[in-house]
């Protein structure tokens, strides 16, 4: 994912105003008994850009990557805790399944950096290949993956002794990482169009899916029950594929500038986070391969990335304000606004 800051706002930059709707079908408020909206405003401040949010329901609490700091945040009030500090650029966080060790990508650092999930300090520091941005771990194998940005591959980390145990090169640029926990990785490939599917085990690439005519995929979510894949892709288009064979089964219309995916399999809804007209959709699954999109939730500009809580259902967006956009030089011709500090925040959309 990338992190939005204002050297390196990604290319879903913010956009001008736009006209949102807010409509829910019959056959949604049937099953969710209300409509999705933003309930609650977490202001966070600070200063930079974020990237990835996680949710670790043992504790109930949310980690934010936010700059050279992941943010963590009790979702039961609201409040902050401490944040974990020390690093260069933040990405992602995962959580093994012990209970016991957190891991987060410093991009920057190269490194994915071990903490420990009741002090939350740091206890390791695991050389990682250019740029780790996105991170999971793997159940079936108890690995972690960290998902290199610019050296186009995967470091693939033994929880159980923190170590690195192997690296898979990639066709191209990863970003957004599931797990099916059978012991098989998607990855999307953002600069090929592709998903790639991955063997945990043998550590081998198994197949490359095609996402053309959509572009520049970035979330990604999985219903691992009846193994559907959700890819938001630029051009306003959710793709859903059959994770078993690859084929894409239908292919959503979505807001602009997405950059993360979730799927609620209690509702058998998937979300796509839009951060360019500040929305949120809201897909629902008729069946395996029929997804209609039932609401439009008018968010935050930026809010493109979330974490969608498996317990409580509620999902979390990070933004933040804006400035004026710089005029245009010959050495800058496509400037991009400045991110206001002290105006990061979290916001909470739930249907209850």
């Amino acid at each position: 994912m990338h992190s939005w800051k204002p050297s390196t706002l990604c290319r879903r930059a913010v956009a001008g105003a736009a006209l949102i709707t807010l409509f829910s079908a019959p056959a949604f408020i049937a099953r969710a008994q209300s409509a999705y909206a933003v309930k609650d405003h977490w202001k966070i401040g600070g200063e930079g850009g974020w990237d990835y949010l996680t949710i670790d329901p043992q504790t109930h609490l949310l980690y934010v990557t936010h700059s050279d700091k992941v943010e963590v945040i009790d979702t039961r009030s609201g409040k902050v805790i401490e944040p974990i500090s020390g690093f260069k650029g933040t990405h992602g966080v995962a959580f093994d399944g012990a209970g016991k060790y957190g891991y987060i990508s410093d991009g920057k650092a190269n490194a994915v950096v071990v903490f420990d999930r009741h002090s939350r300090q740091i206890v390791a520091s695991i050389p990682a290949g250019t740029n780790p941005d996105g991170i999971l771990f793997e159940p079936v194998t108890g690995t972690i993956w960290a998902f290199n940005g610019r050296s186009k591959n995967a470091t693939v980390i033994d929880a159980s002794q923190n170590k690195v145990v192997g690296t898979v090169d990639l066709p191209g640029r990863p970003e957004f990482p599931v797990a099916d926990g059978k012991g098989t990785i998607f990855v999307n490939i953002e600069d090929k169009n592709e998903v790639v599917r991955l063997d945990a085990k043998s550590k081998k690439v198994t197949a490359t899916w095609s996402l053309s005519p959509a572009e520049s995929p970035s979330g990604l979510a999985i219903d691992t029950a009846h193994r559907r894949l959700f890819s938001v892709c630029d051009g306003k288009r959710m793709v859903v594929l059959n994770a078993d064979t690859g084929k894409i089964v239908a292919t959503p219309e979505i807001g602009d500038g997405p950059d993360a995916a979730a799927f609620d399999p209690k509702k058998s809804l998937a979300f796509s986070s839009n951060g360019s007209d500040g929305t949120l959709t809201i897909v629902q699954k008729k069946s395996p391969d029929s997804f209609a999109v039932v609401q439009t939730v008018p968010t935050q500009k930026g809010a493109r990335t979330m974490a969608l809580d498996p317990t409580t259902g509620r999902i979390y967006l990070a933004s933040a304000e804006f400035g004026a956009r710089p005029d245009p030089t010959p050495q800058n011709p496509h400037p991009r606004p400045a991110i206001v500090p002290g105006s990061f925040v979290v916001l909470v959309v739930d249907s209850k």
